[in-house]
């Protein structure tokens, strides 16, 4: 797949996780407090939103970031290497904060 499609889609699948992280945690008829976030982080729905949210942030971040590098025609030729960069750190990034997330337990 592209990079500019990548960059597309999860620009879409953005608009969506934050719009439903505006409308839940900023705007009324919802209150949050820190108890909210506890109770809400021990439901397997919104962890699967969170880590959801992390990939598209990730995607969206690493695939911006490679094509502002690309532009520069100096770093043109180290494509191969910025894509397996680029992949390394999604792949670290995704996968300590999923962990993160999925286990999170609310105090009993």
């Amino acid at each position: 797949m592209r990079i500019f499609q990548m960059q597309r889609y999860s620009a879409i699948a953005l608009l969506v996780f934050l719009t439903i992280h505006m409308i839940v945690v900023h705007y009324p008829p919802f209150h949050v407090d820190f108890t909210r976030i506890i109770e809400r982080m021990g439901q397997p729905l919104w962890k699967a939103i969170d880590i959801a949210f992390l990939f598209f942030v990730l995607m969206h971040a690493l695939t911006g970031t490679y094509a502002v590098i690309i532009d520069w025609e100096r770093f043109y030729a180290y494509r191969r290497e910025l894509v397996g960069a680029a992949a390394l750190i999604f792949i670290l990034a995704f996968v300590y904060g999923a962990r993160t997330i999925w286990a999170f337990q609310p105090p009993a």
